[in-house]
């Protein structure tokens, strides 16, 4: 048995190649990375975790792996309007992953950076007695003051999304059940980040959140940091043909894991907005309205369900 790389090797193996030949990555041979805004650029960071066993079921192909724990930061990026620009990567890896799932791993990134044209520009490594995990921290950028924040919606403002909701949820019940179709696997397994929508909704969203919680318990996010209420109609909430058949309205307003981008914009914007989806090649739906009311507060008419929650929480 061929003996296991070390951390070092590792490194200049399969991660070195996923910088792209960025400048600011110094090669992976510095503790830092070096980063210059452009003029009149904001630069907007966020990260996420992903635990294998927790945020999947653990029996996933390695690149799906780590294209899923990319593309959610990416959504994050998206739904503020920003470009992304690269990430930061740890992992902690434990004794029981071998060189070949690593490389596995290593690939599904290097296909979401050719994808996206997106270098690797630091992070680092570990061992771990736990499941493997990798937490990425992803940097984007927008226009001086253009980031799209949670705060912004307004009564009256419409509320969109796009996409179809509970595809996701829902594929993992069916996944766990083993009926679970083609499309219903990858939208659980490897998310679509609307990287290109999400900018052109600068100047039009007055606020926007991805939807990786689940749709109600986000809008209330939004809501709330707002402070307004909303009311959507359920039966618009926009699901796919194999959601429908293998779950219920209630797992798709609750569910998560959609990566899709929730958003306020004023009515008079409506126009832009299908025109800027039209663009973008995307389905965009509204749902319902921004409205006063009690601080974070979502009613949703049309459901004959009483819901037991609004969505995930990490604890």
């Amino acid at each position: 048995m061929a003996a296991r790389r070390g951390e070092f090797e590792t490194i200049a193996a399969l991660f070195r190649p996923l910088t792209r030949g960025s400048r600011a990555a110094l090669n992976l041979v510095d503790d830092v990375a070096v980063l210059s805004p452009k003029p009149g650029r904001d630069l907007i960071v966020t990260a996420d975790q992903l635990v294998v066993g927790i945020h999947t079921l653990g029996d996933e192909p390695p690149a799906t792996v780590a294209q899923k724990a990319l593309r959610r930061n990416l959504s994050d990026l998206a739904a503020k309007g920003a470009k992304p620009l690269g990430y930061f990567l740890t992992i902690a890896r434990p004794k029981s992953i071998a060189d070949r799932w690593l490389e596995g791993f290593a690939k599904g990134l290097a296909a979401d950076g050719e994808f996206y044209r997106l270098p690797l520009l630091g992070g680092d490594t570990t061992a771990t007695t736990g499941p493997f995990s990798v937490s990425i921290t992803a940097i984007g950028e927008t226009p001086t003051g253009k980031m799209i924040p949670r705060s912004g919606a307004k009564q009256g403002d419409d509320i969109w999304v796009t996409g179809t909701i509970g595809d996701a949820a829902i594929g993992l019940d069916a996944i766990r059940k083993g009926n679970a179709d083609a499309y219903l696997k990858r939208r659980y397994r490897v998310p679509d980040p609307r990287v290109e929508f999400g900018p052109m909704l600068r100047g039009i969203a007055h606020a926007a959140i991805d939807v990786s919680d689940g749709l109600l318990a986000d809008l209330g996010h939004l809501c709330a940091a707002s402070a307004v209420s909303a009311a959507i109609d359920a039966n618009a909430v926009p699901r796919s043909a194999s959601a429908r058949k293998h779950g219920d309205l209630a797992r798709a307003l609750t569910g998560g894991d959609d990566y899709e981008i929730l958003f306020a914009a004023p009515k008079a914007a409506s126009a832009k907005v299908i025109r800027a989806a039209a663009r973008a090649k995307i389905a965009v739906t509204c749902i319902g309205t921004i409205a006063k009311g009690k601080s974070g507060a979502v009613r949703v008419a049309g459901a004959e369900f009483t819901l037991k929650r609004a969505g995930f929480t990490h604890f």
